[in-house]
């Protein structure tokens, strides 16, 4: 059994269960394998319900006091229990779960385990575990690893699997040399996925996420290095001067650009007209318009008379480009001829669309990955603007120059990266940076709560709406049941269509849905059909609404401070006063005064640093990442020391045999040239 292996050889795992691994993009064992888990928990001592912690996972035997009582609002039924035991009471609360009102008896005993939240000095639980005393004795004292789902597929059903392959997998051969194996002290990598999945103790657990983490980052700087010397190499194919365009456009536009953008626009200018290709990363806060100066690089290709590409990592996000520059177009007379490709256009439209940019007709392409696809010709591509987290590396330059000669490449990025890591991440781009934020806005007001703040902030977020104003609502799961213990966006937004006057539309917005549905929802929004926009992130991209004016973060502990500042910066884009509402359902003393850097300053920098600082080797999972690194396990605060010594091992190894020709370098070459599934292949990112 190698990673190839479909996962439906392993025993237990028939039709129906291949389509739910499938739904979490697991098709064969490979994949399974390199599906971690998200999170361990160990079941402790049940305790008293006095002495349960408000933010912190417990588990308590109790009593049933009284009869449950069930309530439905709307399409939600709501069925509360009160349990107690010596020490004091607590009321239980499940949505959607009407058959426990029969099986909890009055005076019967329980165990339940879940989080304890506090709604004025009264403690309680919302959709906690059921167990028997037996059921909960087994457990106690095992990590148990916890896996991120789909309905139907059950933690154990995952377990099950993960088991089964690590006891039938032909491990391959360590491809690093013995020598760096033995320097780093890396644990051998059939014991790190032993361990990883099912962990002995703490300190197994850490080594194996080491050894898995130093992987993802060894291939990434490998590839990220060859791209760096592939770029320096190439010639400007397409040399270009600044014509009237650009000068008429910014001479007409009702803004005018701040310091940095006037900067970063002159190294553009010089780039694209000096003797090397361009090779430019945009690095700016959220809102510092990063967008306008690939406008003007966009618009300076096209009079020159060559075409332009801006690719975005969603639909979402091109569309909502596309729309943007095509007002721009025709407000101030500008010479784009643009035209839109995304997967989710009709046949014939993506047909018209290659058409246009085969004969060269369209001078501006914007959409997805769809724009580096086999059927769409260029006539002459001269400038490819990436915008957010896709990198355009190695496998990209390789398929455009395929399609004629290598194109200047321009990548922005919001992602703030403290300088330390930005030298290693960003080594082989230019970098300019947009350090102001145009005038005329005014600052976010922000506020960091416990979940019994959340009455007063569907209050205020009612306030908001009746003003005229809208709201996002960020939760970090789609459906219940992938993760335990925090919001989804589904019941969420049930939930809060119970919570708010019945006048105001509430939508859902998540990754799952399909393209055409994802856009239809975003164009409502912007066109103030919906008021409260219940998402995933996928909205921290690029989304610009400047009508919304509040943004309100569930499970803010689960999320990155440089991420929560990218979410925030949805908000403030228009004339209004906004507003930030970041909700923890952990109050520990180190989770709240992490959350409390993002009330005291709204400098992504400064955050993302501080976010450095914070983030120690001892976390495991738990925090959400994101932005243009997004590793399976790899965190680059988190694991800042050992992004250090993969940066390290790399040049070691480049310096000594750049072309891997050494025999203790052959495996390593054929590792790189055939990329194991565990570790995500940056080439096609």
């Amino acid at each position: 059994m190698d990673y190839d292996t479909p996962v439906m050889e392993l025993k237990g795992v028939g039709e129906k269960a291949r389509g739910l691994f499938q739904k979490i993009n697991i098709s064969t064992v490979g994949e399974l394998l390199s599906h971690y888990p998200r999170d361990y928990e160990t079941f402790g001592e049940p305790t008293p319900v006095a002495e349960a912690k408000v933010g912190q996972v417990c588990a308590v035997y109790g009593a049933v006091a009284g009869t449950p009582s069930q309530k439905k609002v709307r399409n939600l039924t709501i069925l509360n229990v009160n349990v107690k035991d010596q020490s004091g009471a607590m009321l239980l609360t499940f949505f959607n779960m009407p058959f426990l009102k029969k099986l909890l008896r009055p005076g019967g005993h329980y165990l339940f385990r879940g989080l304890v939240q506090s709604r004025g000095a009264a403690k309680l639980m919302e959709q906690p575990k059921l167990y028997s005393y037996d059921e909960y004795r087994e457990r106690m004292g095992i990590m148990q690893p916890k896996y991120s789902l789909t309905k139907g597929l059950t933690n154990q059903a995952v377990q099950k699997a993960a088991r089964q392959a690590l006891e039938r997998f032909e491990f391959p051969e360590e491809h690093y040399p013995e020598e760096l194996i033995r320097r780093l002290g890396l644990m051998s990598c059939r014991d790190a996925l032993w361990s990883v999945h099912f962990p002995a103790d703490r300190d197994s657990l850490l080594r194996a996420r080491k050894r898995l983490v130093f992987d993802e980052f060894f291939d990434f700087l490998l590839l990220l290095r060859r791209n760096r010397d592939f770029a320096a190499s190439l010639p400007n194919n397409y040399p270009m001067v600044e014509t009237a365009d650009t000068v008429r456009f910014l001479e007409r536009m009702p803004f005018g650009l701040t310091g940095a953008q006037k900067k970063v626009w002159q190294e553009l200018r010089e780039d694209m007209g000096s003797r090397r290709c361009m090779n430019r990363l945009i690095q700016g806060d959220v809102g510092s318009g990063k967008t306008i100066v690939a406008v003007l690089a966009l618009l300076m290709c096209a009079a020159n008379g060559y075409q332009g590409a801006l690719m975005a990592p969603t639909e979402v996000l091109a569309t909502q480009h596309f729309e943007t520059v095509s007002e721009y177009t025709r407000e101030y007379g500008l010479i784009f001829r643009p035209v839109l490709l995304v997967g989710s256009l009709s046949a014939k439209a993506k047909r018209e669309a290659c058409e246009r940019i085969a004969s060269g007709e369209a001078n501006l392409i914007i959409g997805t990955h769809a724009l580096i696809q086999d059927r769409v010709q260029y006539r002459n591509l001269a400038l490819v603007v990436t915008d957010e987290q896709h990198r355009f590396g190695v496998r990209q330059r390789e398929i455009l120059a395929g399609k004629g000669k290598e194109p200047h490449v321009l990548v922005m990025s919001a992602t703030p990266i403290p300088r330390t890591l930005a030298i290693i991440l960003y080594g082989d781009l230019h970098v300019s940076v947009i350090d102001e934020l145009p005038g005329g806005r005014l600052p976010i007001k922000n506020c960091v709560v416990n979940t019994s703040y959340r009455p007063k902030a569907y209050e205020f977020i009612a306030k908001e709406v009746a003003a005229g104003r809208q709201a996002y609502v960020i939760c970090p799961q789609v459906e219940e049941g992938e993760l335990e213990d925090v919001e989804n966006v589904v019941d969420y937004a049930e939930k809060l269509r119970s919570a708010l006057p019945a006048g105001v539309q509430v939508a859902y917005l998540h990754g799952k849905q399909r393209p055409a549905d994802k856009n239809r929802i975003m164009e409502e929004f912007g066109a103030h059909n919906i008021d409260v926009l219940v998402s995933t992130t996928v909205i921290e991209v690029g989304i610009n609404v400047p009508n919304a004016t509040v943004m309100m973060v569930e499970n803010a502990e689960r999320f990155g401070l440089a991420q929560l500042h990218q979410l925030r910066g949805r908000v403030g884009r228009g004339e209004y006063q906004s507003y930030c509402i970041f909700v923890s359902a952990r109050e520990q003393k180190e989770t709240m005064e992490r959350l409390q850097i993002l009330n005291r300053s709204n400098d992504g920098f400064f955050i993302a640093s501080q976010d450095l600082k914070l983030r120690g080797p001892g976390e495991l999972f738990g925090i959400r990442q994101s932005g243009d690194f997004s590793f399976a396990l790899g965190d680059i605060y988190t694991d800042a020391g050992t992004l250090q010594q993969a940066a390290e091992a790399v040049e070691r190894i480049l310096e000594e045999d750049y072309d891997l020709s050494l025999e203790k370098h052959r495996l390593l070459k054929e590792h790189v040239s055939k990329p194991s599934p565990r570790s995500v292949d940056f080439r096609t990112i």
